[in-house]
């Protein structure tokens, strides 16, 4: 599709010296919600981290926000990641430095120079994720359910084509799952492009989006049968 934001033609993902999955096909085009289903250790997180640079796609074709994954080199990668917003089911915010700072980081090394703008950029995250919690505090004073937000707030900062989370919800209890998908399902409908990896099958269920599921070696789209 011209439109496709991200997609992989008979694409071979490798970690360590093994082969995880063969001769993937799998495209998101703008707009999308996509699920990535799968049991644990089915090749979930290794197709995500193919998608941003962390693994080497050495096999096969593949693209992601104009980026060819087969031709990505090391100097290549930070560019591609400020086009793409990450979300890790760990958060991975930076203890040592309050929620601010942890989002104005994210704003200065990909070139905001201007406080005044910085400030402006992070209180519209802030809104956006539904978060008025105190920008001074650390993420060990903050809930999950409040780290989680704030690490999608950062994943929004540079206004990126494609969201991609990885078990955003795996650390969460249900209640704060659930609005979790809530907050990521009204990003789509304002135009966001998401593609999730999740074995929470409930998850997928309550919030429908389209379905390619990894097993066996190898990733297929689920079609879902359509209730009477």
């Amino acid at each position: 599709m011209s439109n496709a934001i991200l997609s992989l033609s008979n694409a071979t993902i490798i970690q360590g010296n093994r082969t995880v999955l063969n001769a993937v096909d799998f495209e998101v085009s703008a707009g999308e919600f996509v699920f990535l289903i799968g049991k644990t250790g089915s090749g979930k997180s290794s197709l995500i981290k193919t998608l941003y640079g962390d693994l080497p796609l050495d096999m096969g074709e593949g693209q992601i926000a104009g980026y060819n994954l087969a031709q990505l080199k090391n100097k290549d990668i930070p560019f591609l990641r400020r086009k793409l917003g990450v979300v890790f089911q760990d958060f991975k915010l930076l203890p040592d430095r309050d929620i601010f700072d942890n989002l104005s980081f994210v704003l200065r090394v990909t070139g905001w120079k201007n406080k005044q703008k910085i400030q402006q950029r992070i209180d519209e995250v802030m809104a956006q994720v539904g978060v008025d919690a105190n920008l001074h505090k650390f993420p060990f004073e903050l809930s999950g359910g409040e780290q989680q937000r704030i690490a999608i707030a950062r994943a929004l900062l540079n206004e990126p084509e494609l969201i991609i989370a990885d078990e955003p919800t795996g650390n969460l209890d249900p209640e704060t799952s659930r609005e979790i998908m809530t907050l990521f399902k009204n990003l789509h409908a304002k135009g966001m492009t998401l593609l999730m990896a999740t074995h929470d099958y409930n998850m997928i269920v309550k919030f429908p989006g389209r379905i390619f599921r990894c097993d066996e070696g190898t990733v297929y789209e689920v079609v879902q049968k359509k209730e009477e």
